[in-house]
């Protein structure tokens, strides 16, 4: 005979209630507080000591050089380190699931390349490159779109074929299709390289540094041992990396971008104490929104102001930079944040044998990222080169691969994996750039820049170390 279940108490739910009370309650602000400095002290320290670095670097080339924070200056380092932080990017996800990728600054440079070559020769890639490199050109993209089907990466197989139409029907030069060129071609390098990683399973420090030095050889077949191709006499590529938005369009820029990330945060956050989840508390969140909105306001504000040095000219706006910077880190953000797939990443990049036991299609999501570590790095080449105005056998070179991956590892991503924000490539970059921008205005050697940049990745790295070692002690 059965006997029923006595009836649930008032008691009873409370005790219930208090087991998970971390998922049901609000902390306060000093309970936040405490907890945060809980999880620094136990090695969680995230993008903190960059934050700080780049906070102290400011003060101190401020100090030391008046120009630093002219209006002008202060453009110029928006666009200086834009190319390098957009790569770095596309790092992040390689360097999330553990790997690493070499070839991303000399990947950069072939979509460059390309690019250059489309523009110079009016679109006829035959001309550019020969029958014979032309043929090889064409059957690498079809592989490439072979192996992206083979491992059902599907934007994989559209972005490599329409770089074969491209290529094939020989469209006239124009900057929209150069730039959708070169996109597709980064796409196509890394779905071969994805493949070679993922599915043959080769190291990926082995496959991306022969890919390295690939796509050096390809980049100097190319354009040729001491050549140049320009790309500064096309109105809309110069304009990417040097142009500006009118200040109508820098004040919709502001609009957009605080009141998106306002109504994000704070929606989120009533969201979460409506079902009575565990958030941070509400004085915690609008000072964040509120210090952020207000430093952005300031920054609109003052590059709409004309910082040309010449009274027959006028220069002012926010840099185009800004906005495309912006958008792959609200979408990389979205995408890691609030998508199964980027669950999916930290979760092999966290255990990789426990993600596959779990389900998770490993073999899939490794070739994925390496295909948008790629991606990235075909962005970032339209930025530098625009900069630049051309394409030569150094573009994507080793300054342009050690920067992008410094930037992501100081910025606070994990050389080991399982831990990192898209945003902690956007604060490494405006750190190497500070870096960089400040030595050169002080007159300092290539030697002492190089010095120093390579003492602030070696400290970033340290830092990574001992804050894992630390959280492991401590068991988080």
């Amino acid at each position: 005979m059965k006997t029923s279940e006595p009836a649930a108490t008032p008691a009873a739910d409370s005790i219930a209630v208090a087991d998970f009370g971390i998922d049901t309650t609000t902390m306060s602000t000093r309970d936040a507080l405490r907890d945060y400095l809980i999880r620094v002290r136990s090695g969680d320290i995230g993008s903190l000591p960059a934050v700080l670095g780049l906070i102290a670097l400011v003060v101190l080339f401020s100090v030391l050089s008046d120009v630093f924070l002219s209006l002008n200056n202060i453009a110029n380092l928006l666009a200086q380190g834009a190319g390098q932080t957009i790569i770095a990017i596309g790092i992040v996800y390689v360097l999330l699931i553990g790997e690493i990728d070499l070839s991303a600054g000399t990947a950069s440079g072939v979509a460059g390349a390309v690019l250059a070559m489309h523009y110079v020769e009016n679109g006829n890639l035959l001309s550019g490159m020969g029958s014979t490199v032309f043929i090889v050109f064409v059957a690498m993209l079809v592989l490439a779109a072979a192996l992206a089907a083979f491992l059902r990466i599907w934007p994989g197989v559209f972005m490599s074929l329409l770089g074969v139409a491209i290529a094939v029907v020989g469209f006239e030069a124009n900057p929209w299709v150069e730039m959708l060129l070169a996109v597709c071609v980064g796409t196509a390098i890394g779905c071969i390289t994805g493949f070679l990683i993922a599915k043959i399973g080769m190291p990926s420090f082995v496959v991306t540094l022969a890919l390295f030095l690939a796509w050096q050889g390809v980049i100097l077949q190319l354009i040729g041992e001491g050549g140049v191709l320009g790309i500064s006499s096309s109105h809309v590529l110069d304009q990417v990396a040097n142009g500006n938005l009118s200040t109508v369009g820098s004040w919709a820029l502001f609009v957009i971008a605080a009141g998106g990330y306002a109504a994000v945060t704070l929606g989120g956050h009533l969201r979460r104490r409506k079902r009575g989840l565990v958030t941070r508390p509400t004085p915690l969140v609008v000072t964040k929104v509120v210090a952020l909105t207000g430093f952005a306001a300031v920054v609109t504000a003052l590059l709409t102001v004309n910082r040309s040095p010449s009274d027959l000219i006028e220069i002012s706006g926010v840099p185009y930079v800004v906005p495309i910077v912006l958008a792959l880190l609200v979408v990389g953000t979205y995408v890691l944040n609030r998508t199964t797939y980027g669950r999916h990443i930290y979760a092999v990049g966290g255990n990789r044998e426990a993600a596959r036991r779990a389900g998770i299609d490993v073999t899939r999501l490794r070739a994925s990222v390496f295909v948008i570590s790629s991606s990235c790095a075909a962005v970032g080449a339209i930025v530098y080169s625009s900069k630049v105005g051309s394409v030569d056998p150094q573009a994507g070179g080793l300054n342009t691969l050690l920067f992008a991956v410094g930037a992501a590892v100081i910025g606070g991503t994990s050389l080991f994996g399982g831990k990192g924000r898209v945003a902690d490539a956007v604060i490494g970059g405006a750190v190497l750039a500070v870096v960089a921008n400040g030595l050169g205005l002080l007159r300092q050697p290539a030697a002492v820049v190089s010095i120093v940049t390579g003492l602030v990745l070696l400290l970033a790295a340290t830092v990574d170390a001992l804050s894992r070692r630390r959280s492991a002690a401590s068991g988080r």
